[in-house]
């Protein structure tokens, strides 16, 4: 796994796995700590995930929220765009349609999602 930018935008490359979520976690609760707006963590170049690099992402995205920014997911391969859609996780977290996708290509989960607040109930 590698990940390279800054505090505004990063790209994740590689396996996002239990062997490199602690590495993955540190930079981006890193890069969410010493910016402001929102942080795009670029996926083009992500070849998998599993469970724990779905929490790292998750995790990284509950930290954004306390620390008044936003996790904007951009480029997510469409294997991967399908799990977010298994898990509901698509409503949840903030997803960039794909640019270079062709008109009308583009994964109906994958529109944009904007903030939204828990329901409330009991």
């Amino acid at each position: 796994m590698h990940i390279r930018g800054d505090h505004a935008e990063l790209v994740v490359g590689g396996r996002l796995d239990v062997r490199s979520a602690a590495d993955a976690r540190t930079v981006l609760h890193s890069a969410l700590d010493a910016g402001r707006g929102d942080l795009v963590l670029d996926l083009t170049e992500l070849d998998s995930w599993d469970a724990t690099g779905l929490g790292v992402i998750m995790g990284a995205h509950r930290r954004a929220g306390r620390t008044g920014r936003r996790l904007v997911l951009r480029g997510v391969p469409d294997r991967m765009q399908r799990v977010l859609v298994a898990t509901r996780l698509h409503r949840i977290l903030a997803i960039e349609e794909d640019a270079a996708a062709p008109a009308g290509a583009a994964h109906a989960a994958a529109r944009p999602v904007t903030r939204q607040h828990p329901q409330r109930g009991g």
